[in-house]
């Protein structure tokens, strides 16, 4: 009696996991059964949504919060319709329910959208992932026009438009067949009827150590690409031989966030991308905390250098700069690099501080911007704020002191106070205030929009509380770590002791955000007219 209890309970086990491993299956997503729902038996069918008597839509169901499921405007890839009966009326609240969620959709997906272009704008083929980033931007492409279309479709209803829904069932040679599907079941399979001890192989469902069905294609004995799906999100990809996600998957949350790259035991391990509405992460994470993009330093880059006093020595002792000499040998070694080749590359642009506060002055700078234009490098001016005077005073100082000529870079403003001296002064929203004022009366008299440069502890810190300065305004961001800034940003200062041919000492190394084709764009529309 012991023997049969546990054979039967076993086998109920086994067609209990069957049941809900299978639905799993061949049903990628979907949500509880709507009370609008007749239980049917029939397997392959779908629903047909008519206007005026002429089919409009095909969708499987209706969801419990009233919109319809698996909206399509073809039938093919709706493999269970569920009987449904509803009143006229209803089905126009559900079309305008419909309507308001593809419009919610389309305003997430401009916004991913935007995020990607900006992304694809500033890389090219020769960065890390740059392929998976374009194939991804063309699945959210596709996806957007279909939402489009489907709008566009039911805008043609109209209050006085007669809707009924017709269920139609295909006929046996219409449907696809299913693919035979074995359960994992203590050491063998459940295959066809029959439990078998042998090695798995083929399309087939498991339980993981936490309970989780796993659905996918074994080869040989181990899972070669398999979708789990539990309460948080789903999750596509290769697994290892205890069934956790390892190697290369996709992570669709909840929320909608999007990942795709390299895992290492149920955790982002290694290079991958990240995509939600409000921003994209692409570059290196370590057991699931996100580093930063690594930056492979090459020839085909955009490089420049910012100078001041200093470059001309200190004290009594002087240093000229040999501006036909300028060449970049050296990216600093406060970080590690990631660099191809040697470093022997043309400085593209150079800023010249002007001035700081509103009493001091670089007195190199007029003969070194002289100097840099004669050579032909395209040149730019920034001004060092102070705490200890306010923003319109130097402002004007700036200007007085100062070239702006046709072809010269944005003017930069420089602010590095500390927190103290941030505080002191009034705090954040004080210094926010001060940098919108030096901005606009700067862009008001040069033409063009100033260039704010802070360091990544500022962007971190408050930035944030003042999004229209990062709105309007293009960033240039200091910091010496190995990873590029987590920003959009114009220019990015990687270190403070490089070493350029021609300049006495150590150097501020600067790259641009872009390759050529971005900084072409940059110089047709940036610079001073």
């Amino acid at each position: 009696m012991i023997k049969k209890k546990t054979a039967r309970k076993g086998c109920a086990s086994i067609l209990l996991i069957a049941a809900v491993g299978i639905g799993i299956y061949t049903i990628v997503t979907s949500k509880p059964p709507s009370p609008y729902y007749i239980p049917s038996n029939e397997n392959s069918s779908y629903n047909t949504l008519t206007a005026d008597g002429r089919p409009l839509l095909y969708f499987s169901g209706i969801s419990n919060d009233s919109c319809f499921t698996n909206l399509s405007t073809t039938p093919d890839s709706i493999r269970q319709g569920h009987v449904i009966n509803m009143s006229e009326k209803n089905l126009h609240r559900i079309i305008m329910k419909c309507r308001e969620r593809i419009r919610q959709k389309t305003a997430e997906l401009d916004s991913i959208t935007d995020e990607i272009h900006y992304y694809l704008g500033v890389h090219n083929v020769h960065d890390e992932g740059y392929d998976m980033i374009v194939a991804h931007a063309e699945n959210i492409t596709g996806n957007y026009k279909m939402l489009k279309h489907t709008d566009s479709v039911l805008s043609r209803i109209t209050g006085h438009t007669s809707l009924a829904i017709i269920r139609t069932v295909r006929n046996d040679s219409a449907i696809t067949p299913k693919p035979s599907v074995f359960i994992e079941y203590r050491g063998g399979v459940w295959k066809d009827g029959r439990w078998l001890k042998t090695t798995r192989s083929g399309n087939g469902i498991s339980i993981d150590c936490s309970g989780r069905t796993i659905c996918g294609i074994w080869h040989a004995d181990t899972m070669t690409i398999g979708r789990r799906t539990d309460s948080i999100g789903t999750y596509y990809g290769q697994f290892d031989r205890l069934l956790i996600p390892s190697g290369h998957g996709k992570y669709t949350s909840s929320d909608g966030t999007f990942y795709e790259g390299h895992w290492y035991r149920d955790t982002r391990h290694g290079f991958g991308f990240e995509v939600s509405t409000d921003r994209l992460r692409a570059g290196e994470w370590d057991t699931g905390k996100y580093r930063g993009e690594r930056m492979h330093y090459t020839s085909e880059r955009i490089y420049g250098i910012d100078i001041s006093r200093y470059q001309h020595g200190k004290g009594k002792k002087y240093y000229p700069i040999h501006w036909n000499k300028l060449r970049i040998t050296h990216l600093g070694n406060i970080s590690k690099k990631r660099v191809s080749g040697n470093v022997d590359y043309p400085v593209s642009f150079v800023y010249i501080k002007s001035t700081e506060g509103i009493s001091i002055r670089n007195k190199y700078y007029a003969d070194d911007y002289r100097q840099a234009r004669r050579h032909g490098l395209h040149c730019g001016a920034y001004h060092f704020y102070s705490v200890k005077s306010d923003a319109a005073s130097q402002a004007r100082y700036f200007i007085r002191n100062t070239f702006f000529r046709k072809g010269d870079f944005p003017p930069v403003l420089d602010v590095e106070p500390s927190n103290r001296q941030i505080m002191k002064m009034g705090g954040p929203a004080v210094l926010a205030d001060a940098i919108r004022t030096w901005m606009r009366i700067v862009k008001q008299h040069t033409g063009v929009k100033p260039i704010l440069y802070v360091n990544q502890t500022f962007v971190n810190k408050y930035l944030a509380d003042a999004p229209d300065i990062k709105r309007d305004y293009n960033i240039w961001i200091a910091r010496y770590g190995e990873y590029r800034p987590d920003v959009r940003l114009v220019y990015w200062q990687l270190c403070p002791d490089g070493k350029t041919n021609g300049i006495h000492g150590d150097v501020d190394i600067n790259v641009f955000n872009g390759y050529q084709d971005k900084f072409d764009a940059f110089l047709e529309t940036e610079l001073i007219k």
